[in-house]
Formats: C-alpha cells, sequence, structure tokens
C-alpha cells in the first residue's frame, strides 16, 4: 500500500520541566539520534497547535490538556526553521520537495510524569539539563531550540 506524501511543515517540541530538563527520544530508525518530539501536518489544513498536540500524545503518550498537563503549559513560540529535509528521509516527500519548515513549541510537564514511547518511532528516552540535551540533539534546529529555553520560559 503507498502512503501518502508528508507535508513539508512540521511542528518540534521541545518538552521540559520547570528546572529545564528536556525530554529526549532516541529514534528506533537511527540509534544514536536523540531528538525533541516532532512531526509533520497530517493535512495542510491542520492547525499547527493541534499538530503539537497530536505529536507529543502520539510520541510520549504525555496528554495536552489532561489535568497534569493543561493546553496553556503548550507554548508557540512564533519561530520557523526552514531547512534542507535529509537525503535519507526526502523520498518521504513528494519528488520536489527539498525543504522543511518547522515550527517550534515547547511544553512544560511535571518531572514525574508517565512516558510511554511509540516504539516503532523512539526506542527510549531520557531526561537531561537543558545544556546537555542541547549536545546530545542530532539536529542542529532542535539543538538551537534548545539552547534558546530559558529565554523562551523565563
Amino acid at each position: 500500500m503507498n502512503r501518502p506524501y508528508k507535508i513539508p511543515e512540521s511542528v518540534l517540541v521541545v518538552i521540559h520541566t520547570a528546572d529545564l530538563d528536556v525530554l529526549l527520544i532516541e529514534r528506533a530508525d537511527k540509534p544514536g539520534f536523540w531528538q525533541s518530539v516532532t512531526g509533520s501536518k497530517d493535512t495542510v489544513e491542520e492547525e499547527l497547535e493541534l499538530t503539537a498536540v497530536r505529536e507529543v500524545a502520539e510520541e510520549t503518550g504525555i496528554i495536552i490538556g489532561s489535568p497534569e498537563v493543561p493546553v496553556s503549559a503548550l507554548r508557540d513560540w512564533n519561530l520557523r526553521n526552514i531547512y534542507e529535509i535529509y537525503p535519507v528521509w526526502r523520498h518521504r516527500y513528494e519528488p520536489h520537495v527539498t525543504h522543511n519548515t518547522e515550527h517550534v513549541f515547547s511544553l512544560q510537564v511535571p518531572r514525574d510524569i508517565a512516558v510511554t514511547l511509540a516504539s516503532r518511532e523512539h526506542s527510549c528516552f531520557e531526561w537531561l539539563p537543558w545544556r546537555e540535551a542541547a549536545d546530545r540533539c542530532f539536529s542542529s534546529s532542535n539543538a538551537e531550540a534548545i539552547l534558546m529555553l530559558p529565554r523562551f520560559n523565563a
């Protein structure tokens, strides 16, 4: 069965605690590739906030809008990164698509929140202080977002 092409517009959600410990997840298809929650819009019309809510739930099991994590804990930084799609993943997009627009969000959660990974996408997770988390990320835009975390969550 053919999968529909991915939409080249995505979210990056930096999940963190009040103390700025950051949740990183390791890609199942690329061991050693650590990242924050990321994901493309399901439809062109999908609102970015809904994409962020959906991707966080799918990848970590964290439900935004639950008593533990109110909707107000999700912050849109109104920051966009445009980057070239890694060649290894370009086949997921229409043939002429080479760049993606990534919208940055952060999500503050309690330190003891349960994390349940989507095992097809991610193999393990780790909480790290924000500077260490930035150093661990394979994506430069992800690392840069984590380094901006203190400024956006002051």
